[in-house]
């Protein structure tokens, strides 16, 4: 057959793809900004946009996997989980324009808020493994780690051993890491790990055979450490050295925050249900909730996410805290693409006389996502918010203080991945004192970061100037 016959059938074939996709993705994409882009893609470039899709553009989760979790908690753990009700303990009470935001928090996660806690913050990595590494080497029954990235380097060994010494003491240590954040751990600490005892498994295992059934870059990103349930970690870190590897934008800083109080039986619960869904195993010991009494007074509120939930839920809940804010707002985070529900809350915040102060880093590990974050922070820039690019390295922690009331912080980031894609873990802190703690250590990422000028944003004709608008159409798929 001629040049020109295959030619011709390349031709058709790209109309046929266009031409059928167009329903596919009108029909399916709820909201119009994610069908335009993908339609964007489609029609520029048909097969590979189709591949794209194929791969990228339906939320799979795998059927059965996707069927499990929405089981939810309440039906598959047994008598012997304990029901968590809010706390009684003393403390201030949560405010009636907070009651909302609760009941909102609440219906996402199935977590009330829980009072009589206590909160340490660690700016410092190497201070918080440190503290990990101890509490491990004081652990009497229980050790279990949950985390995106596990690395392969002398923090991970670190916490290896210290779990294999708890080991030794007859703690049972279980593990829990992301397939395709800790790839690396699995190929050979991972084996050293269960050669001495140690149970580990691999969250959303990640193989060809599973293209057809889920997508692959729906990740676990959440990072919680229990201890003995009666200690836990969580926030923005991971468990490796922080100048892993990422050159382009320099050593992670990270907020770790170590917790004690009610509020470990909710992460306790979060793990154990990652651990059912992973493994198949609903743990069943009297040493998994102890009887815990309050060790201060801070109130929080355990917000677990991911594509088994509406995504919906978790944007209302950051709308409706943007919302609050009277004075100021203030948010850092690595990547920062929001939705444009978001965006608005921001805008009319900004517009409004509200305070907003933006700290991201300069440049981060994701080109693209730079780019397209560079958009919507000249666009809230010009509408007043103050934008501050942290200069030491990437800056990778995730919070967000409103006034001095209220703060979130965790693993998730501001941008579509985290709100629709992957299993994120935050934290809703409702007391005064903890949450201005978080926002003195957003001050002190501030102070090292240089104010945005003119010269920071692109000129809309140059090259970087049309990449930053590239991307942005690409903003609602990144």
């Amino acid at each position: 057959m001629s040049l020109l016959f295959w030619s011709k059938l390349f031709v058709v074939s790209e109309w046929v793809i266009r031409l059928v996709m167009l329903p596919v993705i009108v029909i399916r994409k709820e909201k119009p900004a994610t069908a335009l882009a993908w339609l964007a893609i489609i029609f520029l470039e048909p097969w590979i946009g189709l591949a794209l899709y194929l791969l990228l553009g339906e939320i799979r989760l795998g059927r059965r996997r996707l069927a499990l979790r929405r089981r939810r908690r309440g039906e598959f753990v047994s008598s012997e989980y304990p029901e968590i009700t809010a706390q009684e303990a003393s403390g201030e009470p949560v405010s009636a324009s907070e009651a909302m935001l609760v009941q909102l928090s609440q219906q996402l996660g199935s977590f009330p808020v829980v009072r009589g806690n206590a909160i340490q913050f660690f700016l410092d990595a190497d201070r918080a493994i440190e503290q990990l590494v101890a509490d491990i080497d004081q652990a009497q029954d229980h050790v279990h780690l949950l985390f995106y990235i596990y690395g392969d380097d002398w923090v991970g060994r670190q916490v290896g051993e210290a779990m294999i010494r708890a080991k030794q003491r007859g703690v049972i240590c279980r593990l829990l890491a992301d397939a395709i954040g800790s790839r690396k751990f699995f190929r050979r600490l991972a084996r050293w790990l269960q050669a001495e005892g140690i149970e580990v498994y691999p969250a959303l295992p990640a193989t060809l055979w599973r293209l057809p059934f889920a997508r692959l870059d729906i990740r676990n990103h959440r990072k919680l450490a229990v201890i003995d349930g009666r200690v836990a970690y969580t926030g923005s870190q991971n468990i490796i050295e922080p100048t892993y590897g990422h050159r382009r934008g320099g050593p992670w800083h990270d907020i770790m925050a170590r917790l004690t109080g009610p509020v470990v039986w909710q992460l306790q619960t979060v793990f154990l249900e990652d651990w059912f869904h992973e493994t198949g195993q609903l743990l069943e010991s009297s040493g998994l909730f102890p009887p815990l009494q309050p060790t201060g007074d801070v109130m929080i509120q355990v917000v677990p996410t991911g594509p088994d939930l509406p995504t919906e839920q978790f944007q209302d809940l950051v709308g409706r805290t943007l919302f609050m804010a009277q004075k100021q707002i203030v948010i850092t985070c690595p990547y920062f693409v929001p939705d444009e529900a978001m965006l608005v809350a921001l805008r009319i915040a900004a517009q409004g006389g509200v305070r907003v102060l933006l700290v991201v880093p300069r440049r981060t590990d994701h080109p693209l996502v730079d780019a397209a974050g560079m958009f919507y922070l000249e666009y809230l820039h010009r509408f007043g918010a103050e934008v501050y690019f942290y200069q030491p390295g990437l800056l990778h922690s995730k919070t967000l203080t409103i006034d001095d009331r209220l703060a979130m912080f965790g693993s998730a980031n501001y941008d579509i991945r985290s709100f629709e894609l992957n299993f994120e873990l935050n934290l809703l802190l409702h007391s005064a004192e903890a949450v201005q703690e978080l926002y003195r250590l957003q001050e002190s990422y501030r102070v090292q970061s240089r104010p945005a000028t003119a010269e920071d944003w692109p000129k809309p004709a140059s090259l970087r100037g049309m990449k930053v608008h590239f991307a942005k159409l690409l903003s609602p798929l990144l």
